[in-house]
């Protein structure tokens, strides 16, 4: 008996997870709108490979957007099933010592891809490339063009994760979003996470320190707190300390409240550690740098949020180190986001991520609507709402 047709629409993370638990029970095709698969997932590889984090349960859900239905993914495939997985297919991992997962050394992002779309290609999984999904027919059916040809797709179940809207180079965009709306599906505007924000140097200032790394900071804004690093540049600021802030950088420009960020550039020492640093007969502000073991880019920042009598006081310029406020301007655009939020309504899917009112198809990763900060914990959320889809489908077979 021949196996029932399900065709998966995109070539990322979470579409390759889903068809690889599909394809033992169905005849699975991949779309792609490229000429390979998974560019993206390469393009994540840049800067360090997290394929996911050790995290669990609780601790794993909390960094995620309130949407109860992820967390139910999370917790049905978590961030050690992903370990598992990624083991049997033959990418051993480990984890380093912030909590990412990493491949083990000297396995390459391109190895990882090819591993599993060597799997797939061996499991049956028929992959087509050069496909773009252009929308659906008067019967919801999906349409794919390819060499001028427009394709009705007749399948069983649909499977979308066409990505969110950030790193067009790697085929992510909001085209989709308007084929969705035409059968009434809600979508929000992609917005940007995971991203540097704006701030409002002087172009001296830019000229000296673009570029310059600020090492060893904790960064703090609407009760939310983050050690790590960011990068000055001709914008404002980007790094790891700053993304996991954006969420509520976000809800708080969408208000038009005031933003910004507090900066402790000495988050190992109090106050009076550094102040007992200045000797009794006073230092000059050129010896700043070398008394607080700070950078000159550091100085500059905290000599902007100072008076110049209180600049000039060494002591009030010590304690200024662990409280420098930093107004934001803006965040970066959606083109130049690690990720973005919007998309799908998470209120338009079940619990098993079908749409309400096409239970035909189904939507995972980075098209609905969820946020997550960088380290591993992106990828996971497509793994596991890829696999949620899977199960689901796979346990209908079996009624």
């Amino acid at each position: 008996m021949p196996k029932i047709k399900v065709v998966l629409f995109g070539g990322g993370p979470a579409c390759l997870i889903a068809a690889y638990h599909l394809s033992e029970k169905y005849d699975v095709h991949i779309f792609e709108k490229g000429k390979r698969l998974g560019r993206k997932f390469l393009v994540a590889g840049n800067g360090g490979f997290n394929l996911t984090n050790e995290a669990q349960g609780a601790d794993l859900q909390q960094v995620y957007s309130n949407h109860p239905k992820l967390h139910k993914a999370l917790a049905e495939f978590n961030t050690s099933d992903t370990r598992n997985w990624l083991s049997k297919i033959g990418v051993e991992t480990f984890v380093g010592s912030s909590g990412r997962v990493f491949p083990k050394k000297g396995i390459k992002p391109a190895d990882v891809l090819k591993r599993i779309i060597k799997v797939l290609e061996k499991k049956g999984v028929q992959i087509h490339l050069n496909h773009n999904f252009i929308g659906f027919n008067n019967n919801a059916k999906p349409i794919v063009k390819s060499n001028e040809n427009e394709i009705v797709v007749e399948a069983h179940h649909y499977v979308f994760g066409l990505g969110g809207g950030s790193w067009t180079k790697t085929g992510s965009n909001s085209l989709w979003m308007s084929s969705f709306q035409e059968i009434e599906v809600q979508t929000l505007p992609f917005r940007s996470s995971n991203c540097g924000i704006d701030v409002i140097w002087d172009r001296e200032f830019q000229e000296k320190f673009g570029g310059t790394p600020l090492k060893n900071i904790a960064i703090s804004a609407y009760e939310h707190s983050y050690k790590g690093e960011a990068v000055v540049t001709g914008y404002g600021l980007e790094g790891n300390a700053i993304y996991p802030l954006v969420p509520a950088i976000r809800e708080a420009l969408t208000k038009n409240e005031r933003a910004y960020i507090t900066i402790d550039f000495k988050p190992n020492s109090s106050i009076e550690m550094l102040q007992s640093k200045v000797p009794e007969v006073g230092i000059k502000p050129k010896n700043y740098a070398y008394t607080f073991n700070i950078s000159k880019a550091v100085q500059q920042i905290a000599k902007k949020g100072l008076s110049k009598a209180d600049y000039l006081n060494p002591h009030k310029f010590a304690a200024s180190l662990k409280t420098i406020v930093v107004p934001i301007n803006g965040l970066r655009p959606v083109e130049q986001a690690i990720s973005t939020v919007g998309g799908i309504a998470m209120t338009e899917i079940d619990e098993q991520f079908g749409l309400n009112n096409y239970p035909q198809i189904s939507i995972i990763g980075e098209m609905l609507d969820w946020d997550a900060p960088t380290g591993g914990f992106l990828l996971q959320g497509c793994f596991s709402t890829g696999y949620v889809v899977a199960q689901k489908l796979n346990e209908q077979s079996n009624l």
